[in-house]
């Protein structure tokens, strides 16, 4: 039997993301986000609900653009530090001694030292209530060549990135390999 347990920010998995923005004076910003994820196939579409309250909402509306950082395991205690503190009181990068690459193609730094980073253009602000909600285009992904599998697409098993559970506010890494995506679900007609 089920039990209620109420209308929550409960979703499993929850993943755990690094939003770079620049602000007016063109310093570079991060900011640890959970409420994202892919929300469009075409035109590739990622979202990210931020509340305006925070340093990076004010820097996504300025210069219409934001990276998604998607950190490793290794850089665990980095990621968590980037939801504590404020990037209008300190300098994350300095502190984290991370480095800013200013992207190509946004408006907006990523962070050298993570495996895998979306380059994204706003493209549309939607006001939810408490959140705001963030949608960017994907013009470019960039990944670490180690982290690359056979197929040039990045290796979950390599890049190793983290989800949250937000309701108890604990940080895993993903679990092991379970089946193939569109064909391990064929096993159940033979049931």
């Amino acid at each position: 039997m089920k039990k209620s347990i109420g209308a929550r920010t409960i979703f499993y998995p929850t993943p755990v993301m690094v939003v770079g923005s620049y602000d007016k004076a063109g310093k570079a910003n991060v900011m640890t986000v959970a409420w994202t994820g892919i929300c469009c196939s075409k035109p590739p579409c990622v979202a990210v609900s931020l509340r305006k309250a925070t340093y990076t909402y004010g820097n996504i509306i300025e210069r219409k653009a934001f990276t998604i950082n998607i950190p490793s395991e290794a850089y665990i205690k980095e990621v968590d530090y980037f939801g504590i503190a404020s990037g209008k009181k300190e300098d994350k990068f300095t502190v984290s001694r991370l480095t800013p690459v200013k992207s190509n193609l946004v408006d907006a730094p990523y962070i050298k030292e993570f495996p895998f980073v979306l380059e994204c253009k706003l493209l549309h602000t939607i006001a939810i209530g408490l959140h705001t909600q963030f949608i960017g285009e994907i013009m470019d992904i960039k990944a670490e060549d180690s982290m690359l599998g056979p197929k040039g697409i990045p290796d979950i098993e390599k890049v190793k990135p983290l989800i949250y559970a937000p309701e108890i506010r604990k940080y895993y890494g993903l679990g092991n390999f379970l089946g193939k995506a569109f064909s391990i679900g064929n096993g159940v007609l033979t049931r």
